[in-house]
């Protein structure tokens, strides 16, 4: 993608305060032909475009800074994720982002042996998650189930639980829990 020049020059002189009159009359040029440069009619070499910005004054280095608007950040790629875990459980947060998160929503991978402690867990909300590889022993109350590949699993967090992954193969689960946790 080309970058537009007048555009970011138009932006840089409004920014400084300058009519386009007042910068021609700087440069000794006609404030027609700064209009075209900002317009792209005309492009300017790198040093004509070089005397122009230190009459604004600024910088070759500030006019490439300037950053164009980003759209709304919607999605996140694997290795952006934050990584949040500890031990033998990878935590990958969705949404990390999102200034104003409802929903906590992590990648969670159990490595073999993996387990969230022998005192149980007890907090907020609730929670669910999807097996999507291995195996995974959970327990809410005194209620011990193994979950396998495509199970689920939902319940309100304040009953004490527990995740355990008692198999030697890495155990995914892709969980969300409300309100966000993490």
């Amino acid at each position: 993608m080309e970058m537009e020049i007048g555009p970011r020059f138009k932006a840089l002189r409004e920014q400084a305060g300058l009519s386009q009159r007042e910068l021609a009359k700087r440069a000794g040029v006609t404030n027609g032909f700064i209009s075209q440069i900002e317009s792209n009619a005309v492009s300017p070499s790198v040093a004509f475009l070089s005397k122009l910005l230190s009459k604004i004054p600024s910088s070759m280095a500030e006019f490439f800074a300037i950053d164009e608007p980003q759209p709304e950040q919607f999605y996140t790629r694997r290795q952006e994720q934050p990584e949040i875990g500890r031990d033998k459980i990878s935590y990958r947060q969705v949404g990390h982002y999102h200034e104003d998160r409802h929903i906590g929503m992590l990648r969670e991978t159990l490595f073999p042996g993996a387990d969230t402690g022998k005192e149980m867990l007890v907090h907020e909300g609730q929670e669910c998650g999807v097996v999507v590889q291995g195996e995974l022993e959970l327990t809410v109350d005194d209620q011990v189930t193994v979950l396998l590949e495509g199970d689920s699993y939902y319940f309100d967090s304040q009953r004490p639980h527990r995740f355990r992954n008692t198999t030697d193969a890495d155990c995914v689960i892709v969980s969300a829990n409300s309100p966000a946790s993490f």
